[in-house]
């Protein structure tokens, strides 16, 4: 059996058109991934906070996923630099609208593409430039997803040295070909910097977001070593079909 209830730190990603239904039954919270699609900041921008915001009506902790796509922290180009700092504070704002200020990025790592150096200096000098721009409440965690360890990631939280800002674990994402070590590997070095997790499942090659037990990820291990070493950091289930990951969290007590 888990070792505890994280009820109250469990969150549902709305990939699943019925996330806010299963976080209104099982008493838990809502990550609004709505505007990972960037062009719903522009095409029928209010139409979709509005259907947003009633997702999360009545829904006391919320997260916001940030949209990702052709946007990076260090990116060569100034204009694409630019345009990542544009979706980013937008992003923020609207998180704002929602009443939220949990906020996850992705770091934004390509390989081949980004000298692992330059990934690191150029982020940090994103995001010292960007914080002070950002509301003194907001908490900013970068997720990774294709580095293939968390050092660069950690340097990243470091070297910028704001509190603000701290580190998401995906562990379905550290479980992939692009990964240099097992998910439960990435723990314990993330840890003293972990303020969210994304809990989904695969089989060790592609980015599945299967079941939390349908995968090769040793999931009830992993649930509990983070809860060990990083007691505040919250959860989400990243399933486009959540409702079996629910069911397995409550058969071994974790909801």
């Amino acid at each position: 059996m888990g070792c505890g209830s994280i009820k109250d730190r469990l969150h549902i990603s709305t990939i699943d058109a019925d996330a806010r239904e299963l976080a209104l039954k099982n008493g838990v919270g809502l990550e609004i991934a709505d505007f990972c699609w960037a062009m719903y900041m522009d095409c029928g921008r209010e139409s979709h906070i509005a259907a947003s915001a009633e997702k999360a009506r009545g829904i006391d902790s919320k997260w916001f996923h940030a949209p990702f796509a052709e946007l990076a922290a260090c990116a060569i180009d100034p204009k694409v630099l630019e345009l990542t700092r544009e979706r980013y504070l937008d992003s923020i704002s609207i998180a704002a609208q929602l009443g939220i200020n949990r906020v996850v990025i992705h770091g934004g790592y390509i390989p081949y593409v980004y000298f692992p150096e330059h990934y690191v200096e150029q982020s940090v000098e994103f995001w010292r430039t960007l914080l002070p721009r950002l509301p003194e409440n907001i908490v900013i965690a970068l997720e990774n997803v294709m580095e293939p360890d968390p050092t660069m990631l950690i340097r990243i939280v470091e070297g910028v040295g704001d509190d603000r800002m701290g580190l998401c674990f995906d562990a379905g994402h550290a479980n992939c070909e692009i990964s240099s070590m097992l998910p439960m590997e990435w723990i314990d070095p993330m840890a003293p910097y972990l303020k969210h997790v994304h809990l989904h499942n695969n089989l060790g090659k592609k980015d599945m977001h299967a079941s939390l037990n349908e995968g090769t990820i040793p999931m009830e291990a992993l649930i509990d070593r983070i809860v060990s070493l990083a007691p505040n950091a919250t959860f989400t289930i990243e399933n486009q079909h959540s409702l079996h990951s629910l069911e397995w969290l409550a058969s071994l007590g974790y909801i």
